[in-house]
């Protein structure tokens, strides 16, 4: 099963839920944890992994012979982006700009552009705490996550759990990392910022038509309305986490929850157990 954490705001408690979820299922199956969040990766600080693999991510870019090119503009014109600008003698590639569709080397009438790899982060692995870790990391200044998240997600193997923590939020690096999942837990608080956010990432997951719940993070505060909305609306609360200073002060310390209070781990399956359930109801049935 793969299941995906995501939040509509950063700082909702994602990374906490999902590391919970993958320390309290790792004794029992095989469990993957892949961090999908590649601008800002953070799982790592909470299971100090010691990577074994390091790959870089390479996109496409062009790169013209002007010796046989013609200047006939005609690859400045296919590129959405205005990563080739060509001038009367001189043709200039600008490579930050370069999605690396490769529009402008397939149609080239004279054949004389060529595409080579350009780093633009790179994908880290380690076993750890009895779950298979990966993360992707997006070189500073790049512009380009759904590449990096793609590759990370090449790497989730069939069978066992697959845990995906997503970027916060309701952009094309979410999309790209909880699209095909089985399940997306969506992480919020009682906030009025939460449940605003909220309710633009429910509409994202129906959009991609995915099973979801929520975990409400920090209960016990705020004026109900995040309960109200979700009642209302028909979505599970799978999992409840009160505002506690014990908690905060093992999140400050990079220590999960599951480890510094134990006691959490039968939640955590519990949770699991839950969305199975769910995700086996609203799929007529998933593969394991």
């Amino acid at each position: 099963m793969k299941i995906a954490v995501a939040s509509g705001k950063g700082g909702t408690g994602k990374t906490l839920v999902a590391v919970s979820l993958a320390l309290s299922l790792s004794q029992g199956e095989h469990v993957q944890l892949l961090d999908c969040d590649v601008e800002e990766p953070n799982d790592h600080i909470f299971l100090n992994p010691e990577f074994s693999r390091r790959e870089s991510v390479l996109v496409q870019v062009p790169q013209v012979d002007e010796t046989g090119c013609t200047h006939c503009g005609e690859c400045a014109r296919v590129c959405a982006y205005h990563a080739i600008a060509v001038f009367a003698s001189r043709v200039l590639v600008f490579p930050q700009l370069c999605h690396g569709c490769g529009a402008c080397s397939y149609l080239c009438p004279e054949n004389v552009i060529i595409e080579s790899g350009r780093e633009i982060g790179v994908v880290e692995s380690a076993r750890v705490k009895g779950i298979d870790f990966m993360h992707g990391k997006l070189t500073v200044g790049e512009a380009l996550a759904p590449p990096v998240i793609r590759e990370v997600q090449r790497h989730a193997q069939s069978g066992g759990t697959v845990i995906i923590d997503a970027s916060p939020g309701t952009s094309c690096p979410v999309v790209e990392a909880v699209k095909g999942s089985d399940f997306c837990i969506l992480v919020t608080e009682p906030t009025p910022f939460g449940l605003n956010d909220l309710m633009l990432a429910v509409e994202m997951v129906k959009k991609l038509d995915l099973p979801f719940g929520v975990v409400l993070n920090r209960s016990g505060t705020g004026d109900g309305k995040t309960l109200e909305y979700c009642r209302e609306e028909g979505i599970p609360i799978l999992l409840t986490i009160p505002l506690d200073t014990r908690i905060a002060r093992l999140y400050s310390k990079g220590i999960p929850l599951v480890e510094g209070i134990p006691e959490w781990k039968e939640r955590f399956i519990e949770l699991f157990a839950k969305i199975t359930e769910l995700a086996y109801e609203g799929s007529g049935g998933i593969k394991r």
